[in-house]
């Protein structure tokens, strides 16, 4: 395999930029390490990305010898094979050598930051505004969309060390973190409260990271997505200057007071400006919980069973789907024997009283869809137990293909199309010879394929990409979105386009070109 040299853009006002850095955040504040940039310019993605696209944005030219003789090359869209975000690598077919080629890096950061509060937060975007640098706001890095890649270089603001829970309010059932604050630590920090913060993406994601992306995860039926979660931010914008979606200190539980300007910045993914606070809800610790797993004939009982347990008005708190193919992978993984059929994976939250009655419930509707071998439990250990499929999901996939890499697709499609999609896509995996064992957050007709492959076999990994834009197609015929929970980012921002047309389109272009008159904020990412 050929490496090909990358000739940066030399930026006059860098050097400045980063002396300046350094005096207002120290030495140990600022890192221009090339390992430190590394792990700050890539996430959990794998995506083959629009050449075109990235090349606009990468003001370099690609050199490359061949017998000794150095060449200027130029790349057609159709000669990239894929962009691995994990490594920062591209690989191309070069029809002159008749072999895949390396492009050794899509560009970590210049520089990486690590400010201590807002005032540093905004004193050195202003520095970048200034010097007319990147932003790329950097949380924990468990994103899948290649949403922190530094596709012009730049700057990474790493917001590890804003990691205060700032305000707790018992009686109002609130709290306002830092960026640096992950789901993990605020609910340990909550413990003796009797409260939580209950959404749940899977990660030990940063809050504020949650909030960036829009996230969700399996407790989303019941408690709502970010953007249900999320009362008030602290922003700092492009210029440095520092707003607050819904007034300074404010957090009432709701408000009819001018535009929305907090969910306008969940789900932004860092390209409107950097969050440096949240005020998030809480919810009280339930006092009892039941789970329960029941396996199904077909998806089509599954899905039927979720709507009329949703239609009951039981007020369930996870109820997530595993196919046939992840069910004998867990089976496998973990030594269980659960039948290797369409499975629903329950959890019920409330007083014991209560939850005799949802229990009760549920299992008469799931009995009526054919649904059999209804297991539940009150107790932790078993709870875990029975649960234990669900969450290791992930590994008993990967553990199909030892050595293998795997990457979750991610769309969400209205309840009653739900098993259309996911009987389409089980045809489509088969047909194309790929493994992509589905498990989902059914009550909300979202669900992911995790994809198990060979990220060196460059057929499969075009064959994978394929099928993934094939799957959000499909998904926006059938009135769905090509992402109900993970992003935009880089990978999907052609999908986007197709899903929201060019009017609405249009105007999310204005309010960026409003707030980020540069494109300074994380350039490259879902516009």
């Amino acid at each position: 395999m050929h490496c090909v040299a990358l000739i940066p853009v030399q930026n006059g006002g860098l050097k400045k930029a980063i002396s300046a850095f350094t005096s207002l955040c120290g030495e140990d504040g600022v890192s221009t390490g090339e390992t430190v940039r590394e792990q700050h310019g890539r996430d959990e993605s794998v995506h083959r990305s629009d050449f075109q696209n990235i090349l606009a944005y990468f003001s370099i030219a690609f050199t490359y010898r061949c017998s000794g003789v150095p060449h200027t090359f130029m790349f057609e869209t159709s000669s990239l094979h894929y962009f691995d975000n994990r490594t920062i690598n591209m690989y191309v077919y070069t029809k002159c050598t008749k072999k895949t080629v390396l492009l050794y890096r899509c560009r970590p950061p210049d520089v990486v930051v690590f400010p201590r509060c807002v005032e540093e937060v905004s004193a050195l975007a202003k520095i970048c505004y200034r010097h007319n640098l990147p932003i790329i706001p950097f949380g924990t890095g468990t994103g899948l969309e290649g949403g922190v890649g530094a596709l012009k270089g730049g700057v990474c603001f790493s917001l590890r060390k804003m990691d205060q829970v700032l305000d707790v309010h018992q009686e109002d059932f609130d709290v306002t973190v830092e960026p640096g604050v992950t789901r993990k630590a605020l609910n340990s920090y909550l413990r003796d409260t009797g409260l939580w913060f209950p959404v749940d993406p899977g990660a030990d994601a940063s809050l504020c990271g949650m909030a960036a992306t829009s996230a969700s995860g399996t407790n989303a039926v019941h408690y709502g997505t970010m953007r249900e979660n999320v009362l008030n931010l602290e922003v700092v914008l492009a210029d440095g200057s520092v707003v607050h979606t819904a007034g300074k200190g404010r957090r009432p539980r709701k408000s009819a007071a001018g535009y929305n300007l907090t969910n306008l910045f969940v789900g932004s993914e860092g390209t409107l400006g950097i969050i440096t606070k949240a005020t998030l809800r809480l919810y009280g610790i339930p006092e009892a919980v039941v789970s329960a797993v029941c396996s199904f004939p077909s998806v089509q009982a599954a899905v039927d069973s979720t709507v009329h347990v949703l239609q009951a008005g039981v007020p369930i708190a996870r109820i997530e789907f595993l196919d046939d193919v992840m069910v004998d992978a867990c089976n496998k993984f973990n030594s269980l024997s659960y039948p290797v059929t369409p499975t629903l994976f329950l959890e019920f939250h409330g007083t014991e009283d209560s939850l005799d009655e949802q229990v009760r419930t549920t299992e008469e509707i799931t009995s009526a869809n054919g649904g059999a071998d209804f297991q539940w439990a009150r107790d932790e250990g078993t709870r875990a137990r029975l649960w234990k499929a669900r969450h290791d999901a992930w590994y008993a996939a990967l553990a199909l293909r030892p050595g293998c890499k795997a990457y979750a697709t991610d769309v969400c499609v209205p309840l009653s199309r739900l098993p259309h999609i996911i009987v389409e896509t089980k045809e489509d995996l088969i047909q194309n010879g790929l493994t992509g064992p589905i498990a989902g957050h059914v009550g909300d007709g979202n669900f992911h394929c995790i994809m198990v492959l060979d990220p060196d076999d460059s057929d499969e990994v075009q064959r994978v990409h394929q099928f993934t834009e094939r799957l959000a197609r499909r998904a926006l015929a059938l009135e769905g979105t090509c992402t109900g929970e993970h992003g935009v980012g880089l990978g999907k921002r052609a999908l986007l386009r197709e899903e929201m047309g060019p009017g609405a389109m249009g105007v999310m272009q204005s309010l960026k070109e409003s707030l980020d008159p540069k494109n300074l904020m994380n350039p490259g990412k879902v516009l």
